[in-house]
């Protein structure tokens, strides 16, 4: 039906680029009568941001939002598009494990942007393979993560939990209410848990920070005890841990240890995440008290980065409080790392992270990815000064947590004089948002050559196996691959150059049989590259590590696009005449997320006002990394017209689909002159 609409704020195409897409300024509001070919229905409005209707995700506020909180109304952009990927060792056989709780600035900050934002200096997490479990924290009384961290922590093998928080006065009266009887608990329990298994998280730490009535403490573990149940039930490897906070007697009494005025509540769910004030003697006592017995591994202890309170460490010191913490053998909880971000210049995000992490390296045992073939990661990010495809520009400033792909493990060694550092850079990427620098110092009397330790994999090997490994290496330095796998091998290597800037090598790796009755599956060793001299090397890709008796194009096509949401508005700029007309509307699509690293969306009129002229080129909007993609202000002609939108798979094999098998749906729009001439 004819809608009359505001223009509003947000995306468009920089002009006379239009492959890249940048933030442009709001454009001035002006009412427009264009009939719609659907209507927009959005009623969750909530999950949309109102000046954009880009997709955004925030935290419910109160019960009564969690308890009608609807799996038929979640919202569909939140949704984990990565399932939690196995690793090496699991987490069950894990004796220490590391935590992660990520509390900064209040939470949903540019993360809450679903599609992605043109943030210049965002925050990014990279340094999975250290840590086995994160937490997405905030104050909201149900902190729902959003999909970027689930995606990325699912990508290697990491558990993401949400929040459940009561605070104060309010969050008494909370508890009182819920924890009343057995129907009103079961009703909370429940809904954290379709909203956990709908949105594809792995459970939630519950932190009852407010003091508690006899009844509702005495009803507590029941609580925790069914919806732990649940969880146990509904997602795989899901876990509840709690927060010491509350003892059994209702008080608001931090313990700083798992003692018997809080075991009531370990003893019926995952885990117990300690205050941070604890000494050295707390941790001793622990090792011998009877609950922790066979659970040792289950008791995190607390530890601020920020440093505030009587607390051991903090900031930079922070691998004090983890030294001790691992001295006794307990897993750590490490609460707003993000300290790196809030209190340090964001221009050296980066370094400060780096530096950060590797105090604490030594403390943080490794687990592997285990990946199916398929391989591919270009260490990017999530985030980058540039987006590249292939070494070409396609866009500026951005971040998506969705695009970080399998991290490489950073580190810094020396040895006498010489010295070798890896670390990621903005520099000389050959796709996505970053390379990894690989750079040392090779004193003139060392004879012999220096390993760079990459990449730890776990993963199943063909009998023929395709490698390519782009690169750009500084003048007389030798790049090599070392080929160190469980069983005998050969390879055969064709070097190859790039785009001018780059080194493409292409590797067959040939195993031969194992014995009769063997598994075939082969855990590999860290790639390693070996520089002869002085160097600095851009590892820009590792890709295309696949099982060589599958190459060929996949027959799958995107089925089912479909388009819906649509808003159209006109804005208003001193270069358009007429005023440029925009759409804003989702699309939706089918296909084998196996088979997809992510997809490109692109565009193209096919008849404008006048038949006279002819379809315009394919242009691109935009990357996704989900089914669902939302278009923001797309400046299509005015009307009447006719236009079509493509969504391409960008296959995780490296091949490239004809458009034959591309999504592609049409649009036809047109004036109505019955609205406009009221």
């Amino acid at each position: 039906s004819p809608t009359s609409l505001t223009s509003l704020p947000g995306w468009g195409r920089k002009a006379g680029s239009p492959e890249m897409f940048t933030r442009e300024k709001p454009r001035q509001k002006q009412n427009v009568n264009i009939q719609n070919v659907c209507n927009l229905k959005m009623s969750t409005a909530r999950y949309y941001d109102p000046d954009t209707t880009e997709p955004i995700i925030g935290g419910l506020q109160t019960m009564e939002e969690l308890l009608s909180w609807k799996r038929s109304e979640a919202h569909p952009f939140n949704v984990s598009t990565v399932a939690l990927s196995p690793r090496d060792p699991p987490l069950s056989h894990s004796p220490l494990r590391t935590l992660v709780s990520h509390d900064m600035m209040g939470g949903y900050l540019d993360d809450r942007f679903l599609q992605g934002t043109d943030s210049a200096l965002p925050y990014s997490f990279y340094h999975w393979h250290h840590i086995d479990i994160f937490n997405y924290f905030t104050h909201n009384m149900v902190t729902i993560p959003p999909a970027g961290w689930t995606n990325a922590g699912h990508r290697h093998g990491v558990l993401v939990l949400g929040t459940f928080i009561t605070e104060w006065t309010e969050g008494a009266k909370v508890c009182e209410d819920f924890l009343k009887d057995e129907e009103s608990y079961r009703a909370v329990a429940d809904k954290l848990v379709q909203i956990c298994h709908c949105y594809g998280f792995d459970g939630w730490l519950i932190n009852i920070e407010n003091e508690l009535s006899a009844s509702a403490v005495k009803t507590m573990p029941l609580f925790l005890r069914y919806l732990t149940e649940q969880i146990h039930e509904r997602v795989s490897a899901g876990l509840v841990l709690w927060y010491d906070s509350v003892v059994q007697t209702g008080k608001l009494h931090w313990q700083n240890e798992l003692n018997q005025n809080n075991r009531s509540f370990f003893d019926v769910c995952d885990g117990f995440f300690t205050n941070y004030n604890w000494t050295e003697q707390n941790l001793e006592w622990m090792k011998g008290y009877s609950a922790v017995q066979g659970r040792q591994a289950d008791v995190y202890i607390g530890v601020d980065v920020f440093g505030r309170g009587d607390v051991v460490g903090g900031m930079y010191d922070t691998n004090k409080a983890l030294e001790l913490i691992r001295k006794h053998n307990f897993s750590a909880a490490i609460f707003a790392p993000g300290w790196v971000y809030e209190t340090q210049e964001k221009t050296e995000f980066r370094h400060n992270q780096d530096k950060f992490w590797g105090l604490l390296s030594d403390h943080l045992p490794l687990h592997r990815h285990v990946s199916s073939l398929p391989f591919t990661s270009t260490f990017c990010q999530g985030f980058g000064k540039n987006f590249y495809w292939r070494g070409k520009v396609l866009q500026q400033t951005w971040f998506d947590l969705s695009a970080q792909q399998i991290q490489p493990q950073f580190y810094t060694s020396k040895e006498g004089r010489a010295w070798l550092k890896t670390r990621a850079c903005p520099e000389h990427v050959w796709s996505r948002g970053s390379s990894l620098l690989l750079e040392g110092l090779i004193p003139a009397e060392h004879t012999g050559t220096v390993a760079a330790r990459v990449l730890s994999l776990h993963v199943p090997m063909a009998s023929s196996t395709l490698l390519c490994l782009v690169y750009k290496a500084s003048p007389g330095v030798s790049v090599s691959l070392e080929n160190t796998i469980q069983h005998p091998n050969e390879d055969k290597c064709e070097s190859l150059r790039g785009d001018g800037n780059n080194t493409i090598r292409k590797y067959q790796i040939l195993m031969k049989e194992a014995k009769r009755g063997k598994e075939k599956e082969i855990k590999t060793k860290p790639v390693t590259f070996i520089p002869k001299k002085t160097f600095t090397c851009f590892l820009n890709l590792i890709s295309q590590l696949v099982d060589a008796s599958s190459l060929q194009l996949p027959a799958d096509r995107i089925e089912g696009l479909c388009i819906y949401d649509v808003v159209w508005f006109r804005g208003s700029s001193a270069d358009s005449h007429p005023p440029e007309v925009l759409l804003n509307a989702t699309l939706r699509w089918h296909f084998k997320p196996e088979l997809a690293s992510h997809y490109r969306v692109h565009w193209r009129r096919l008849r404008g006002p006048d038949p006279r002229v002819t379809g315009g080129p394919l242009v691109l909007v935009s990357r996704a990394y989900s089914h669902i993609f939302r278009l923001r202000e797309l400046v299509v002609p005015a009307p009447p017209g006719l236009l079509e939108v493509l969504v391409e798979p960008v296959l995780r094999s490296g091949f490239v689909l004809p458009q034959s098998q591309w999504g592609r749906v049409q649009l036809s729009y047109s004036q109505d002159h019955t609205v406009g001439s009221q």
